[in-house]
């Protein structure tokens, strides 16, 4: 019997480090066989070029999508939205695969989602019914995905509820964990003398991690919302802490964050390093150092990352400004706004109190059920290919009852 093809979409270095237990479980079964789509910010040398990070985890990468994005605006987004439809669209008449996989909330998946559904291709999205309530389009992009979406594989029970009450059936709803997680249970990550050798840390040192993306509805305020989390962090580098930053998404705003790190990084600051990318598998590294409590850690920024990745480790937390207001979170994040000195006091907090340290060790994970990938692939391997997967059905009547009745 031929394998099933499954097309497997990536867009940008954060996704695809999510997607690895995905495309992993994929590969392993004996029934299918997966088609590796790259584009966006993996084919961007302005972002790092992340396409050698795939390559050199052993994937074979199938099609290299180009989506033309030449601005830092919303107006350019738009555009990348239509230049992915169509590039996208070519790829997928080449293959012809027999579903697609598709992560999040990203507008390059929001391209790959509208290709893939009107060209009646089933198509599986990650990570749909979240919610991050802080200012991004990421609501309306993932909303919209899950509704062009045939199948659906959340990572909480709360995401899942939310999808039933868009009206999606049931049957087609998964709840299965956050993948990203499988791969740090199995310990896929870099070891402490990696970590000084590819960035001469020293461990006996507090070291903060910092990733601050752009809010797409306020990306005009990308430069002055970064200002005060530099300010704090050059501070707290005069006092010996060793700060690692890394770049943004390339979403409209993120140049002019980049503007700024680059400017930081003239500055040749005792203990602060910038980085392009650092990878999923040097990021996870640096963060589960946490797990030893004579070690001084922080996840500092605005990325979902602090929020769905850090309690595993029981990394404490400091989640700057609205973007990831909504998400679910663990005991080990703190909630600052745009302000330097709550910032500072906020990371202090986190690397030098030891009853909130103790709190964050010990912290419940809402994303953690575990196999997550696994469970992925059994599902594209066994669901029934035909017309009830395609034709999709509203479970809600709509009947007037004191109101809507839902």
């Amino acid at each position: 019997m031929a394998k099933r093809v499954i097309a497997i979409f990536t867009g940008n270095r954060a996704e695809y480090g999510l997607q690895f237990p995905i495309l992993q479980a994929v590969d392993q079964h004996p029934e299918l066989e997966y088609k590796l789509l790259v584009s966006g910010a993996h084919l961007d040398e302005n972002f790092g070029r992340t396409l050698a990070e795939i390559e050199k985890d052993g994937f074979r990468v199938d099609a290299e999508v180009k989506i033309e994005m030449d601005a830092d605006s919303l107006f350019a987004t738009a555009q990348a939205i239509g230049s992915g439809v169509l590039s996208l669209s070519k790829v997928l008449n080449d293959i012809k695969p027999d579903l697609m996989v598709v992560y999040a909330d990203r507008f390059e998946g929001l391209a790959a989602v509208i290709a893939s559904s009107q060209m009646n291709i089933p198509t599986a999205h990650i990570e749909g019914g979240d919610l991050t309530e802080g200012g991004a389009l990421d609501d309306s992009v993932r909303h919209a995905m899950t509704k062009l979406s045939h199948l659906h594989f959340t990572t909480n029970q709360q995401a899942s509820n939310r999808i039933l009450g868009m009206g999606e059936e049931a049957w087609r709803v998964h709840t299965v964990g956050f993948p990203a997680i499988d791969m740090i249970s199995n310990g896929n990550y870099a070891s402490e003398k990696e970590i000084i050798d590819k960035l001469a840390l020293d461990l006996d040192k507090p070291i903060v991690l910092f990733t601050q993306h752009s809010v797409t509805t306020e990306f005009d305020d990308a430069s002055s919302q970064i200002k005060p989390s530099l300010n704090a962090l050059k501070k707290l580098a005069s006092d010996g802490v060793q700060v690692i930053c890394t770049y943004p998404n390339n979403d409209a705003g993120g140049q002019a964050i980049i503007e700024k790190l680059a400017q930081l990084e003239t500055e040749n600051i005792a203990g602060i390093q910038i980085h392009i990318s650092l990878g999923r598998y040097l990021y996870h590294g640096i963060l589960g150092l946490a797990k030893d409590m004579n070690k001084k850690i922080a996840c500092v920024g605005n990325s979902s990352s602090g929020i769905k990745e850090t309690p595993v480790f029981g990394c404490p937390t400091v989640n700057i400004g609205s973007r990831q207001e909504g998400r679910l979170r663990g005991k080990n994040v703190l909630d600052v706004t745009y302000n330097e000195k709550e910032i500072h006091d906020a990371i202090k907090k986190c690397l030098f109190d030891g009853t909130f340290r103790q709190q964050c060790s010990s912290t419940d994970n809402p994303y953690y059920l575990g196999d997550a990938g696994k469970k992925v692939a059994d599902v594209l391997a066994s669901v029934v290919l035909d017309q009830n997967l395609i034709r999709k059905k509203m479970t809600l009547r709509g009947e007037v009852k004191d109101g809507w009745y839902r």
